[in-house]
């Protein structure tokens, strides 16, 4: 019999996590698993819960929680023989959207229950781990308005790249992928996906795979008040590299040279950084329990999932803060 444990964040998201642990007995396969259940209780606890379970040789820990959660239990996990299940209960749920995996937590308890297990790719920046995405640029600046903001979700998330884009002064990058000459680029944001999106079905780089063994490098060039909001809209839609405005690659090992210091995000953490980064793959680094039915759904995206209404609703909110943003510089 296999162990599991599940570490809960009581104060991630905004549901009650009260009764996660019964609803974890009631749905988990009790022939396949020994089950243990803890909550934490301080900033740091499930990195420190993670690795005492791994010493103790648990086969599978759930971390249940938003991204923050997630990461935290992740990168308390690469490189050892211990997998990493996702019952995801924050806003973004980057890294669980990515990998398909159900919303629901008894929808995500069927696929730890069905125990399939791959390795998978994780990244690097200046050795921050990460495991969807990392950048500079706006990358890093929305990262620490969201950080910021009162409140999450999607809404909120497009309201800040509507609001802060226009005033955002781009910078000029020197990039090298795996050894090759410098290229210089005036850009908006350098971001460097491992997997599709940022969380909140923002699609950075919709055709990012964990298990490719590339990382996907998006270059997007400096925006104007006409072109900003269709980033947004671009995001939402996976279709902002197909843009005339973005540059794409793919690469194992990537340097960023700068003028100067400044922001990078890893994950959505923001924090500041030196003038030169380094960003490298380290594949199959670390195993996960995925979604035996998502390259499948992939293929074939069943647009219900996330509904014509609610994608609609996302425009409209694009639209109404292009309105207002038009209007205000109209008035300076």
């Amino acid at each position: 019999m296999k162990k599991i444990s599940f570490i809960i964040n009581p104060i991630s998201g905004t549901a009650s996590k009260e009764g996660i642990p019964a609803l974890i007995d009631s749905h988990i396969d009790a022939t396949k698993y020994e089950v243990r259940t803890v909550f934490t209780e301080y900033s740091g606890h499930a990195a420190e819960l993670t690795k005492s379970f791994v010493e103790e040789g648990v086969d599978i820990v759930v971390a249940v929680g938003g991204d923050g959660t997630v990461n935290e239990v992740a990168r308390a996990l690469r490189e050892s023989p211990t997998a990493l299940g996702i019952i995801p209960a924050g806003s973004g749920n980057g890294l669980a959207r990515h990998l398909m995996l159900p919303q629901t937590p008894e929808g995500a308890i069927d696929i730890i229950n069905e125990g399939i297990v791959h390795e998978l790719d994780y990244g690097l920046i200046n050795n921050h781990p990460f495991f969807c995405t990392c950048g500079v640029g706006f990358d890093a600046f929305i990262s620490k308005r969201f950080a910021e903001a009162g409140k999450r979700g999607k809404i909120t998330y497009l309201e800040n790249i509507l609001k802060a884009g226009l005033k955002y002064e781009s910078e000029t990058y020197s990039i090298s992928i795996d050894g090759g000459e410098f290229q210089s680029y005036k850009a908006f944001l350098v971001s460097i996906a491992n997997a599709s999106q940022y969380g909140n079905d923002a699609y950075i780089a919709p055709q990012a795979s964990m298990n490719d063994g590339l990382l996907d490098i998006v270059i997007m060039e400096p925006l104007g008040i006409l072109t900003a909001p269709q980033v947004g809209i671009d995001l939402m839609s996976k279709t902002i590299t197909q843009s005339a405005r973005t540059k794409c690659f793919q690469g194992k090992d990537i340097i960023i040279r700068r003028s100067k210091p400044g922001l990078i995000h890893y994950d959505g953490d923001p924090i500041e950084a030196t003038a030169d980064l380094h960003v490298e793959l380290r594949k199959k680094g670390i195993r996960m329990v995925v979604n035996a039915h998502a390259d499948k759904s992939r293929r074939r995206p069943n647009f219900m999932q996330t509904t014509f209404s609610q994608f609609f609703n996302d425009i409209q909110v694009i639209q109404d803060e292009t309105k207002n943003l038009i209007q205000n510089s109209l008035n300076l």
